[in-house]
């Protein structure tokens, strides 16, 4: 296999950036990003640049939000009783807690505000609104898996920025 194309699982380094310089993820340190090419699992702009590329190549780019996690929508800002909250729970502005739909799936919220009768929790994704700039490169084509899947329901591949 010579270039990345939909079905392939693609083995990638990367170093994720945001428009002021920091890092918000990496695969320096840890195993390589594995992305299924074409399952929608990934975010599109990032499977956008992915495809055509060789093993080996190298390449920097930055997506807007809308081909990343998409813009902040306030309507994702969501007031939750504090009564529905354990009272054992020691709960923080900026705190990341994993709640469950109906359906069974882990959404990561973030506590926004709270007082003592209600949280406001944002359920946009943390980097909705980013513009995003990742550093890559392919060090793996493959027909088939080489790992195990490590993504979360939010629709992140690696979740250590949706706290997952």
């Amino acid at each position: 296999m010579d270039k990345v194309e939909n079905g392939n699982y693609i083995s990638v380094e990367y170093t994720g950036t945001l428009g002021n310089g920091e890092v918000f993820d990496s695969s320096h340190g840890r195993r390589p990003l594995e992305v299924h090419m074409g399952a929608g699992k990934m975010i599109k702009g990032f499977e956008d640049q992915l495809m055509g590329m060789a093993l080996n190549e190298k390449k920097m780019f930055t997506l807007s939000p809308e081909d990343a996690y998409g813009q902040r929508n306030e309507n994702l800002m969501q007031p939750v009783p504090r009564s529905e909250i354990p009272p054992d729970m020691n709960v923080e502005v900026g705190m990341i807690i994993g709640l469950t739909t109906s359906d069974g799936h882990r959404v990561p919220a973030r506590i926004a505000q709270l007082d003592d009768t209600q949280l406001i929790l944002d359920l946009n994704h943390p980097l909705a609104g980013e513009s995003l700039t990742f550093e890559i490169e392919v060090v793996g084509i493959s027909g088939t898996p080489t790992q195990r899947s490590t993504s979360c329901d939010s629709g992140c591949e690696s979740c250590s920025s949706c706290g997952e």
